[in-house]
């Protein structure tokens, strides 16, 4: 795929592809190439402010088309989103980096997760309470509450707003989405084809430009109704407190920081492949990825010797060449950030057992990496490394283990091997996560509940759970006249 092949991607405001009003653009870089490829419109507050007024007239609009009409465009759209699939995929992977077969996967399960929604938003139920006075009727009725506002990361441009634009459709809102800067045309030709399944105007919308300011604006604005955003806890813990002043509804997934536990009687190959499968996936840069690798200390040397060879099985390259299994860092920020990670965990004593460094000439390539005999100070044992370094620490019991994963603020997802029926049982009742798969790589389907607890976030991107924020609940009460 050549680079003309990608496209520039103009603001799409009350039904329409247009520029900025100011006419400003940003450029758009390729991470294996460091080459400008495209540009994404740049808004300002009049077009913000226009995308605002179009997806109230959009929300009068969706919230009156009956659930079964909605669930049948979504499922149109679904349907477009595979047919395009090679070709959205190719332009994810142009603009973020990753392997071509796993932007497809990601295209493909956001197709998956539109026909989810919309066959939940069937079964979005209101209910009669039987009165305690009977010349009374009790209803309970759900509504839709309104203009969403959603804010997505740049790791997984079509995931993380299709999680968010299917459960504000489902549910009857409208959907304004500020779309990560770096990877603007993959969520953009996802918009397009709800546009193509007919969806009314002002329904949908997409900015991008100074995320400071447009969060800022949009989260005030009286006609926005619902936040939802998908980044770092600094970040949302911002976020939140801005909606919180303007009593805002708000779904948070933010950053993690996810232990694996590999306990003594583990299936090793297992663990290895499927962790390690896990660890370098997208280079790393997954909030659910595993980080902190606790490994019982009668099998940890010889984990570590096969979690380096795992590593350096591993081909880096452009996402878009054939055999490609680890693709370059999403931006030059990344690249720097985890030089840092390495050098402190050098500097407090842990061992680089492959990698360390990064590789090759142009682009933001950095070394599968595997850190060894990692002190609890090290940074990379504190603050999640969102990079392809997995970062290795032995221990001698459950218990101690258990404490180790529970110690940081973090609670997002966290992994275990284990044949002990004993050890799943405690691992399921005392690990602090909104997620926890074991012997098992992550299946974050859309009909299992996606979230953190503590600093991780709150509330759901999956499962039933998913829709209840975008949802009034109204009690209405009717007696004799």
């Amino acid at each position: 795929m050549a680079v003309s092949e990608y496209v520039d991607t103009p603001l799409f405001i009350d039904g329409e592809w247009g520029p900025a009003a100011s006419g400003k653009t940003l450029n758009v870089v390729n991470p294996a190439t460091g080459a400008t490829i495209g540009s994404v419109a740049h808004a300002g507050i009049e077009d913000l402010d226009r995308a605002v007024k179009a997806a109230q007239r959009g929300f009068a609009v969706w919230r009156r088309v009956p659930a079964f009409e909605r669930a049948a465009l979504m499922r149109k759209a679904a349907g477009l989103v595979r047919e395009r699939a090679d070709s959205i995929a190719r332009l994810m992977t142009l603009e973020q980096g990753k392997p071509l077969a796993e932007a497809h996967i990601e295209v493909l399960s956001a197709a998956g997760i539109i026909e989810w929604f919309a066959d939940e938003g069937l079964r979005v139920y209101g209910r009669i309470v039987p009165a305690r006075n009977l010349t009374s009727q009790q209803t309970v009725i759900k509504e839709p509450i309104g203009p969403v506002a959603a804010f997505t990361p740049w790791n997984f441009p079509i995931n993380q707003v299709v999680r968010k634009l299917s459960a504000a459709l489902a549910t009857g809102c409208s959907f304004l989405v500020k779309v990560p800067e770096e990877t603007p045309a993959s969520p953009a030709a996802l918009l397009q084809a709800f546009v193509d399944a007919g969806i009314p105007k002002g329904v949908i919308g997409l900015v991008a430009g100074n995320p400071g300011e447009i969060s800022n604006h949009l989260i005030a604005h009286p006609a926005i109704r619902k936040i939802t955003f998908t980044g770092s806890t600094a970040v949302g813990k911002q976020l939140a407190a801005l909606a919180g002043q303007h009593m805002k509804r708000v779904t948070m997934e933010l950053g993690g920081h996810a232990p694996v536990i590999i306990a003594e009687d583990a299936n090793l190959e297992l663990a290895v492949k499927t962790s390690g499968g896990a660890k370098f996936r997208n280079a790393g840069q997954v909030c659910i990825s595993p980080t902190r690798f606790l490994v019982h200390n009668s099998i940890r040397r010889e984990f570590e010797q096969a979690l380096v060879r795992h590593a350096e099985s591993l081909k880096v390259g452009d996402g878009l060449a054939e055999g490609t299994t680890l693709g370059p860092l999403a931006n030059v920020r990344r690249v720097g950030a985890i030089r840092k990670v390495i050098e402190n965990a050098r500097a407090v004593g842990a061992t680089v057992a492959t990698g360390g460094e990064a590789i090759g000439g142009d682009g933001n390539f950095f070394a599968p990496t595997v850190l060894t005999d990692v002190p609890l100070e090290a940074d990379v044992f504190n603050n999640e490394p969102f990079g392809p370094v997995a970062a290795v620490r032995g221990f001698d019991s459950l218990d101690e283990a258990i404490s180790e994963a529970n110690r940081l603020p973090y609670g997002l997802a966290g992994y275990a091997f284990t044949r002990s029926f004993n050890h799943i049982h405690q691992l399921s009742q005392r690990l602090e996560v909104g997620m926890l798969w074991i012997n098992q790589a992550a299946t974050p389907w859309p009909e299992m509940p996606f979230g953190g607890v503590k600093d991780s976030g709150y509330g759901s991107e999956g499962g039933p759970e998913a829709l209840e924020p975008y949802l009034a609940t109204k009690s209405v009460t009717v007696s004799e006249a």
